[in-house]
């Protein structure tokens, strides 16, 4: 399934390549948008979480949900096209 990973990173100047590499590591990703993530995973929101959590400060806010068929915005076609692909697998 595809979760839509979103978040606001509070603290100025901290280095969040931990957090990147564990959004990385839970599956096939897509990073377009500045604070939202896309990962194709196995997992659920909480095991997600999970994962992330350790890499978060407690003033950090985060926003990790399903991606349904129900979706739409403007990106570029590249971006539609891997949403697409893995939501028919899903189906």
């Amino acid at each position: 399934m595809i979760y839509a990973i979103n978040y606001d990173l509070c603290k100025p100047g901290r280095d969040y390549d931990g957090l990147y590499g564990a959004i990385k590591g839970c599956g096939g990703w897509w990073h377009y948008l500045g604070s939202t993530w896309l990962v194709d995973t196995n997992l659920d929101a909480t095991g997600i979480y999970a994962r992330l959590k350790p890499h978060l400060d407690s003033n950090d806010n985060m926003l990790i949900i399903g991606v349904t068929r129900d979706y739409n915005g403007w990106l570029p076609q590249e971006a539609w096209n891997w949403i697409n692909e893995r939501v028919r697998k899903a189906a």
